[in-house]
Parts: C-alpha cells; structure tokens; sequence
C-alpha cells in the first residue's frame, strides 16, 4: 500500500479543514515547499497536493506551488482542484504534475472526463470519488448530489478508470477512523485501484487499510497533528 502525505493549499499557505468546511480552517505552514521536502527527507515519495482555491473557485489558481514541488523535490505528485478544462490539465502536467485527480467534472461533464481519460491514459488521469454520507460531493464538497459513491466508482471502472481516491467528508479532518466498510465495499464491486483518504488517525488505520485492500492511503492531518510521525512513516517506508 502507497502510503501518500496531504498537502492542502490555500491562499499560498499549507491549511487543513475539519469535513470540507472551508470556515474550519486551520494553517499549518505558510511554506509548502518546506513542508514537501520533509516528507521527501523522510523516504516519501509521493505527495497529494490539493488546490483549495481552485475547488471553491472553479478555476486551479496554485500552480506555482506545484510547479515549486515538482522543480525542488522529486516527489511524485497528484494534483486536484479546479481541472475543469483541457487547458487546465495540460499547465497541470506542464508544471510537473505526475496525476491529475478529477472529481468534480467526471460527475458534471462524464463525456469530457472521458476524453481526457482517453488523451492522457488512466495511469495519469485519476478518478476522485468525494462522499457525503455515501452521496458523491462536487465543487469543493459545497455541492451534494445523488449519486451514490459506489455506483459512480463502479460505472467508471468499467469504462477504463484504473485509479481512484475516496474520500468520506463526514471522515476527513476528524481523526476518528476511516470508513474501511465502505472502501471495502467499493473494492469488492468496483474492482479499480482505491486510494483512502479521510479520517485515518494511526499506524493502525492503515494496517487495517491495507488489510482490506486498498492501494493506497492519504495521510493528513494525523501527520500535522502528530498522531502519526514522519518518523513512523520513515520505517515503513
């Protein structure tokens, strides 16, 4: 299992919210690229970098942060967060983006998410499955719909999506466990690659994760809290 540090981006600063609540904020460093480079320092490899602005915006604003990242480290990063358009996606991958995570436009435009599917392959274009109490979520988690996640994964998968992130809102921020139920249910009958996110709080949480499965596990603020060191990270590394 990929073990993968969180990293959200607001007004240029490294912030974590408490279930999507953009009024919930709390800034941990106003360096990312500080930040970044300890995990780098600590055998990760890998980096989910969230753009705040753009999913609330409709429109990525933080590309300078991911181009910072990728110039500076050589973490491999998956990147979300107002991709609405073909233009979009290509600064993404141009500003050194090794993923790009699209949520919002696979639920609201499906034959354009399908393009960039097609154009860029399903190893680079990952698919984000947002919940709120099993309802797929958009636009930075302010819109609900009626969708339920596991339908949505599963229609997806058999149209060529390889690799998804999921994660339970009512989880995310709160350090109270992940929704290993639910993941487990989306691997049994989606049959797609599943990286967790939301709510896990230990080195349990992700041996439980891993148990059921799952390809990979976001970690965020178990990290910044210090529930989890990078130190611990570091030896399973």
């Amino acid at each position: 299992m990929i073990l993968i540090p969180a990293l959200d981006i607001m007004d240029g600063r490294c912030v974590r919210l408490s279930q999507g609540d953009y009024a919930l904020q709390k800034i941990y460093s106003a360096d990312p690229l500080e930040v970044a480079k300890s995990f780098e320092a600590h055998g990760l490899t890998r980096l989910h970098l969230v753009d705040l602005d753009g999913a609330r915006s409709r429109h990525a604003v933080n590309y300078k942060v991911l181009e910072q990242i990728t110039r500076h480290t050589h973490l491999a990063v998956d990147f979300s967060g107002g991709l609405k358009t073909a233009e979009a996606l290509r600064m993404a991958f141009d500003c050194g983006a090794a993923y790009v995570v699209i949520g919002s436009m696979a639920a609201e435009a499906p034959e354009r998410f399908l393009e960039w599917l097609s154009t860029y392959g399903p190893e680079r274009v990952w698919l984000s499955a947002d919940c709120r109490q099993r309802k797929i979520a958009t636009q930075g988690w302010l819109t609900t719909t009626d969708t339920d996640v596991v339908d949505f994964l599963s229609a997806y998968s058999k149209q060529g999506v390889q690799t998804a992130i999921c994660t339970d809102i009512g989880k995310d921020g709160m350090l109270e466990g992940p929704s290993t139920g639910l993941y487990e249910e989306i691997i049994n009958q989606a049959g797609l690659a599943l990286i967790a996110s939301g709510g896990i709080a230990s080195l349990a949480d992700l041996a439980v994760l891993k148990a059921a499965g799952c390809a990979g596990a976001i970690i965020g603020k178990a990290l910044y809290e210090g529930n989890i060191t990078l130190k611990e990270l570091e030896s399973l590394c």
